[in-house]
């Protein structure tokens, strides 16, 4: 969450061997996880506005009505999923239920986060909001990522945007949000191995900042969550001829670690 200029890299593209052809957007079939509300919720909008296909990931989907209607009235497909990150069970039964509808899944953003914590201290060991923030911000990424990686596997083609900071790389949030910001940059060091892993497959793995936002998560003063959003759905959607894979974007321009 920033306010400070953006410090833009050339972006650099890297193409295995063989570009894949990008299926039809009215083809595509994204999970957006933590899409109940704020920039997730924006996020599934702006890709069921193009004719994507949006998994919905929430904890209570009972609870996701309003947000669910919100994108189907943009004339898009739209399907309430239950989806706690933390629960390896409710991973494996998320992944299980778009296979068998739809026997494949194109795009993931891994939008689930949160422990911004504004009053924390680095010189002390708050064990619980640590974990929460790592069990959150990493590992509920990671366990998502390993999740839907085999199903874009089998078809050459996959997107997965992780939702980042640049908290994670510079001094901008000075002393604030430790377990936070420790969360997110090992989500980048993530974001930049696995890519690697996958390099040349057609599968697309980058991490984005959205910047900071008017959220629940970001409170007042932040730009609107539509201005933060497109972003990631650039990244969700874009040609391996437009981007890399492994990188770090805001408002598309490759930024650094």
């Amino acid at each position: 969450m920033s306010t400070a200029k953006v410090h833009r890299l050339p972006v650099r593209a890297k193409r295995s061997s063989a570009v894949v052809t990008d299926p039809p957007l009215s083809q595509r079939i994204a999970l957006v996880s933590g899409a109940n509300r704020g920039i997730g919720l924006e996020v599934a909008k702006q890709l069921a506005s193009l004719g994507v296909t949006v998994f919905m990931g929430m904890r209570e989907p009972s609870k996701g009505d309003k947000a669910l209607k919100a994108v189907r009235d943009l004339g898009g497909d739209a399907f309430a999923l239950k989806l706690d990150v933390t629960k390896p069970r409710d991973i494996e039964a998320a992944i299980a239920h778009i296979e068998g509808r739809f026997g494949r899944l194109d795009i993931l953003v891994n939008n689930a986060g949160g422990y911004f914590d504004h009053k924390g201290n680095s010189a002390e060991a708050d064990l619980d909001n640590i974990r929460g923030a790592l069990e959150v911000n990493l590992l509920g990424t990671w366990s998502l990522t390993a999740a839907v990686l085999p199903l874009m596997r089998r078809h050459g083609y996959g997107r997965i945007v992780n939702v980042s900071s640049e908290c994670a790389a510079r001094t901008i949030c000075a002393e604030k949000a430790p377990a936070y910001r420790v969360s997110k940059a090992a989500l980048n060091a993530y974001t930049q191995a696995v890519a690697r892993e996958v390099q040349g497959s057609g599968i697309l793995i980058n991490a984005v900042c959205p910047g900071w936002t008017a959220t629940d998560l970001g409170g007042a003063g932040g730009r609107p969550v539509a201005e933060s959003a497109e972003g990631i759905v650039w990244a969700a959607l874009v040609s391996e001829l437009e981007a890399g894979t492994g990188d770090f974007y805001r408002d598309r321009a490759r930024i650094a670690w």
